[in-house]
């Protein structure tokens, strides 16, 4: 996986060193093959074909000694599953096509715990990204299965977790205590700390703990200092002006080092922007108008989510209606971006069109109610038979 996104930054040196990683750690001829191939496909774009064509003779020879009636390729249970592990590390997105892929190679080996893992896995990423209801089901049932049988097996349990959030709350708290004590995984303890705080929103000592225990892991994943510092925000909430204060410092101390590790993770940054806005909003400006100038640089969910803050800070903080509306509508029509910066952006319109309506400005009513044709925004509730806002239309 690195390998292949080191080639898609075009930097074939990174990527070929990758796959020499790679190919010390994994023996197994079927495995060895999706090396190979990928050897052969980086070699290509650096135009040696000689190299090419070396490791394009290996495969054929793996492929006939495995009775492959392909020259070139082979569809054994075991590349199946590597090719789901290979979707669900891409992204949860693709769980559809990572079921598809276990489910073939549990086929032909039916009793394989680690397919039968991929599976369930598949299944939960399917269900939490998409939200089809069937596969909370067979995702229950799967992991159900698989942590009385692979007990030691923390990832599942926490997807198990993760499944039960809204059912039972206690054996919820019961496993996650069970992974964070054991588990060694960053990842797994980050998620964990999530779902620690879905149970117990106002208790941010499990999250924190386990945060924590990640950072010891893994000093160098910035996206738990970006968590941490968002539980000590969390704390702030309510507390006393001392304790607020100590809060106040670690979330401001994370989302520096968060920072740090990264320029272009831009969370962080929009954390901080609020905190700066404590001290007063030409801090908070300052930081917006900077993120402004690099907007070229950023991926598109990065990009709405900077027309999103901006835009508040612009209606909140100064009372600048008609530029927050600018932005706003920036950042709906941006393609590629993200559902849920997306669909912020969209209630923000709506709480806009009405204070357009109650103001009696008409043409921002007009603009914001042709911008929801054109994207065919339902609002909130999308078993209405019409947009909610068709009804509170003001016609001029």
């Amino acid at each position: 996986m690195k390998a292949f996104l080191y080639h898609l930054q075009k930097h074939y040196t990174e990527a070929l060193r990758s796959l020499q990683e790679a190919a010390v750690i994994i023996k197994d001829q079927c495995q060895v093959l999706v090396i190979y191939g990928n050897y052969a496909w980086i070699y290509y774009h650096l135009a040696n074909y000689s190299k090419v064509e070396k490791y394009l003779h290996k495969i054929r020879g793996i492929c006939q000694s495995l009775g492959s009636p392909h020259p070139y390729s082979i569809m054994t249970p075991e590349i199946l599953a590597q090719k789901g592990w290979s979707f669900l590390a891409s992204g949860f997105q693709n769980g559809e096509e990572a079921i598809a892929c276990f489910q073939k190679a549990l086929r032909e080996l039916p009793t394989n715990q680690e397919f039968k893992a991929g599976l369930a896995t598949a299944f939960y990423a399917s269900w939490e990204r998409a939200g089809i209801v069937c596969r909370w089901d067979k995702s229950k049932e799967l992991l159900e299965e698989l942590v009385s049988v692979q007990p030691q097996n923390w990832e599942l349990k926490m997807y198990l977790a993760s499944l039960l959030l809204h059912q039972d709350k206690e054996r919820v708290k019961g496993l996650l205590e069970e992974v964070v004590h054991n588990s060694r995984s960053p990842d797994i303890l980050r998620k964990v700390a999530h779902l620690c705080v879905c149970v117990q929103p106002r208790q941010l000592t499990p999250a924190i703990s386990a945060l924590k225990m990640a950072i010891r892991l893994d000093s160098s994943y910035r996206l738990l200092y970006y968590d941490l510092g968002l539980c000590y925000k969390l704390q702030m909430e309510g507390a006393s002006p001392d304790d607020r204060a100590i809060a106040l410092e670690s979330a401001t101390n994370c989302f520096l080092l968060a920072v740090e590790m990264g320029s272009l993770f831009i969370d962080p940054r929009l954390e901080l922007a609020k905190i700066y806005g404590e001290r007063g909003p030409d801090h908070e400006e300052a930081v917006y108008l900077h993120l402004m100038q690099e907007l070229p640089n950023v991926s598109m969910r990065c990009k709405q989510a900077i027309y999103l803050h901006w835009g508040d800070f612009l209606l909140q903080k100064k009372g600048l209606k008609h530029q927050a509306l600018e932005m706003y509508k920036t950042g709906v029509k941006i393609s590629g971006g993200h559902f849920t910066e997306r669909d912020q952006l969209e209630r923000r319109l709506m709480d806009l069109m009405k204070i357009f309506q109650e103001d009696s400005e008409l043409d921002c009513v007009d603009t914001i109610y042709s911008l929801f044709q054109t994207t065919g925004y339902q609002g909130p509730d999308t078993h209405q038979s019409c947009p909610w806002w068709h009804n509170h239309r003001v016609w001029s």
